[in-house]
């Protein structure tokens, strides 16, 4: 598995927000998001066997909460294992993935963060496949460029009747949508809708390893 960094932060996304989170963050995407705020992760990276990873998580004694992030990690082909492995030592176990591959090896017990792209991201959402198939506990994040992209995103929310199903949470993308538009927007909208903003980058900034 080829692997950018692994780090002790402070989750800054999805309903477990602030909680104490190790990240493994994988190397590789096969989309190109204009937003996108790891593109470091693109190439490069670091070939860990899956044991390897487990035993560098297993460094931070305090954590029992990790994250599975990237890049893309569902590039990963050992990633369903992974995920099991750590699931098997008692880590609570989440997924971030742009919900565009197949999700449907992913353990049971892996809280699945799935995006709906919209088409400000540059890479919208045409197959809805994956999001139709979450399960209770998983998660759909939104990120919009603009009050288009919301109306979109809700649109499309309704069309495949979702709300109410899993959380949905809408963010603005960083330094494009002000956060007191889109709070605005929610409100208006009259959906069960969560606005969330990047609590990592409110405590440290755009950097990465946080």
């Amino acid at each position: 598995m080829r692997v950018t960094e692994i780090f002790f932060s402070i989750q800054g996304e999805s309903t477990l927000a602030g909680r104490p989170c190790v990240f493994v963050r994988f190397t590789g995407c096969d989309l190109r998001c204009g937003y996108c705020d790891t593109e470091y992760a693109f190439y490069g990276g670091t070939q860990m066997t899956r044991a390897a990873i487990v035993e560098e998580v297993s460094k931070y004694p305090g954590a029992r909460f990790v994250c599975l992030t990237g890049g893309e990690p569902t590039l990963q082909k050992e990633l369903p294992q992974l995920a099991q492995d750590l699931l098997d030592r008692g880590y609570q176990v989440s997924l971030e993935t742009h919900g565009q591959r197949p999700l449907g090896e992913v353990p049971r017990g892996v809280r699945k963060v799935v995006d709906l792209k919209t088409p400000g991201s540059k890479e919208p959402h045409t197959d809805f496949t994956q999001l139709q198939q979450l399960l209770p506990g998983d998660e759909i994040k939104v990120v919009v460029t603009s009050h288009d992209d919301f109306r979109w995103a809700v649109s499309q929310l309704d069309r495949l009747g979702l709300w109410g199903q899993v959380p949905v949470l809408f963010s603005p993308a960083f330094g494009e949508v002000a956060p007191q538009d889109l709070a605005q927007w929610v409100l208006q909208s009259g959906k069960p809708a969560r606005l969330q903003l990047q609590l990592h980058k409110l405590i440290w900034g755009e950097k990465r390893g946080v």
